[in-house]
């Protein structure tokens, strides 16, 4: 579906991980919690076709998952309910109000995308340490379904 809407950024990250593998899924990875639409899961899945190794870059991918999701949630408490408003849409804010009024913790565990989540997280003041475990136990185990599939994967072309 990526490829519909943003086929030169798909062909770019692409790019990106052949030639700058770790760092580059580490940048994607950091950037795809902030605001661009490039998940790091399928060059995670990919990796022995990078000649990378699945386990590392799924721990790259975490590291800079909840990173960025860090900046997303310090950006978002620093400028504000209006601007966010504006950036996601009446909508979008709304949907994603009644959401965290309703769910709190899960809504961070169970919701996506994983940038509206972490904007919502620092709008709606959600305590760090909730937002960050809740973050560890939803990218890990999303990241760890395409570590395994990317270990697979490793094993089939070998």
């Amino acid at each position: 579906m990526l490829e519909v809407f943003f086929p030169e950024l798909k062909k770019q990250a692409e790019e990106w991980v052949q030639h700058y593998g770790y760092t580059a899924l580490f940048i994607l990875s950091f950037t795809e919690s902030v605001l661009q639409p490039v998940p790091p899961f399928p060059f995670i899945t990919a990796a022995p076709l990078f000649k990378l190794d699945p386990y590392v870059a799924g721990l790259v991918a975490l590291v800079g998952n909840v990173l960025g999701a860090l900046v997303a949630y310090f950006l978002a408490r620093y400028v504000g309910e209006g601007f966010v408003r504006k950036l996601l849409g009446e909508k979008r804010f709304l949907k994603g109000e009644a959401l965290f009024n309703r769910y709190g913790f899960w809504a961070v565990l169970i919701g996506e995308p994983y940038k509206l989540v972490c904007w919502l997280s620092g709008i709606f003041g959600m305590p760090l340490w909730r937002f960050l475990l809740a973050s560890l136990i939803a990218r890990g185990v999303r990241i760890a379904f395409f570590v395994f599939w990317g270990d697979l994967l490793r094993r089939w072309v070998s």
